[in-house]
Parts: structure tokens; C-alpha cells; sequence
């Protein structure tokens, strides 16, 4: 994105923070393409037939987002973080609903192949991957961040770089580390629903 640009998000997530309802709309607008490639990565990992679409994904993180005029945005990407966070919640929800009659027997299900995986795809219970991600924020929240921006919102080193305000290497490091630590969170869930 242009510099121009980066600078008119920034002050018109400002505006917002300060109650101009405009603002939000014209920053939603200026971001929605950018939302909808976060939102189209997240959801080419998802299993065949499943019934959200990107578009609906889309809105529902702006809608979910609309309430957020409170938080005090620093820029665009400080927006996107928010946002893969909020994409993170939107499936996770639609998991939890969808499988609630029985744990994890109808949950939505990503392929783990947007690097989380060592060899090709594999399912991977949504909600099992949610609750890892909560238990590893417990030990490196940063990791967590990681996983969000780079799994959720589809970032790539250097934009996770630049949003957590950390050196590349930091990132790459911190996306091996917290990769083998879910998989093999993951696989125990796993063993022990067998």
C-alpha cells in the first residue's frame, strides 16, 4: 500500500477512535480488498463444502469490528492484527456451533498447509487448534500473535515483522518454535480423543 494511503487509514482510524462513523466507513472501504485476501487464505484452508464464504467472513469481521471504535489504532497494520484476531473468533465460533452436539464430531476442520504443517495437508480441528493457541499465550503470547497474523490473516514475515515491531529472524524463529509446539499440542489432542 502507498504510502499516501497508509497515512490516510492511520488518521482515519483516529477519526474513528474519536466517534466520526464516516471515518470507519471510508477506512472499511480503503481495507476491504486487503480483509478479503486475509479472509479468501484463511478459508482455501478450509475443508471442501463448508458453508461460510469468503465475502460472508469478510463481513462478519467488519461487523464484529464495527464496535470496535474504543480501541486506540495506531495504523493499518495495527487494524489488520485486530482483524486476523477477529477472523481467528468468527471460525472458531462457527466451529463451536457447528459441533456442539458432540465435541469436535462436526467441528469445522483447516488443512494445515500454510506452513503450520511439516509434510502436506492434514486436518485440523479448529477448536483443538484454538484451544493450543490459548494454552501457548500462557507461556509466549508473541507466538500466538505469529500464528495469528501468519495462519489467520495470511501476513508474511516481513508484514508480521513490521506489525509486532520485532526483526524478521524473530518472527521466523518464533513461527518454527510455536509450529512444532501446536503440532505436537495437536497430536496429543488427537491420541486422546482416539
Amino acid at each position: 500500500m502507498a504510502d499516501s494511503k497508509t497515512g490516510e487509514v492511520t488518521t482515519l482510524l483516529r477519526a474513528w477512535h474519536t466517534g466520526d462513523e464516516d471515518a470507519y466507513r471510508r477506512v472499511s472501504s480503503i481495507l476491504y480488498g486487503e480483509l478479503r485476501r486475509q479472509a479468501a487464505l484463511c478459508m482455501r484452508r478450509q475443508r471442501p463444502g463448508d458453508t461460510l464464504q469468503t465475502t460472508a467472513l469478510v463481513h462478519e469481521t467488519f461487523i464484529r469490528l464495527a464496535g470496535a471504535h474504543q480501541v486506540e489504532w495506531h495504523d493499518r497494520t495495527h487494524f489488520l492484527a485486530v482483524a486476523a484476531r477477529t477472523m481467528r473468533r468468527v471460525l472458531v465460533d462457527l466451529a463451536r456451533a457447528q459441533g456442539s452436539a458432540k465435541r469436535g464430531a462436526r467441528a469445522d476442520h483447516l488443512p494445515v498447509d500454510s506452513g503450520l504443517a511439516v509434510a502436506g495437508p492434514s486436518p485440523v480441528d479448529l477448536i483443538a487448534l484454538d484451544e493450543a493457541l490459548d494454552a501457548l499465550a500462557t507461556i509466549d503470547a508473541r507466538k500466538v500473535r505469529v500464528i495469528e497474523l501468519r495462519f489467520f490473516a495470511g501476513l508474511t514475515v516481513e508484514e508480521t515483522s513490521h506489525v509486532l515491531n520485532v526483526s524478521p529472524d524473530t518472527v521466523a524463529r518464533d513461527w518454527r518454535m510455536a509450529r512444532t509446539w501446536l503440532l505436537r499440542e495437536l497430536d496429543s489432542h488427537a491420541r486422546g480423543r482416539s
